[in-house]
């Protein structure tokens, strides 16, 4: 394998690397959009209530398991 062809598979590795983070900062950004907007009523104090964060921990881990669904979903029909 020359050079170039290192590079290319570098530069690839390196394209793939940045497309992951950037799908995991969006997920993070959809996900406090939406469990905030969903839990969170009223103007937030120095804490979070136990029923905001009990209703933030179950968003959270509902969107969690259905980006994985869906995620499993698409690579099966690859």
């Amino acid at each position: 394998m020359d050079s170039s062809g290192l590079n290319s598979a570098e530069m690839q590795r390196f394209l793939n690397q940045e497309k992951e983070k950037a799908m995991v900062n969006e997920m993070v950004a959809k996900l406090t959009s939406v469990c905030w907007d969903k839990c969170v009523t009223g103007t937030p104090g120095s804490k979070f209530s136990s029923s905001e964060s009990a209703c933030l921990s179950h968003c959270a881990h509902r969107y969690m398991d259905m980006s994985l669904i869906i995620m499993k979903r698409f690579q099966s029909m690859q």
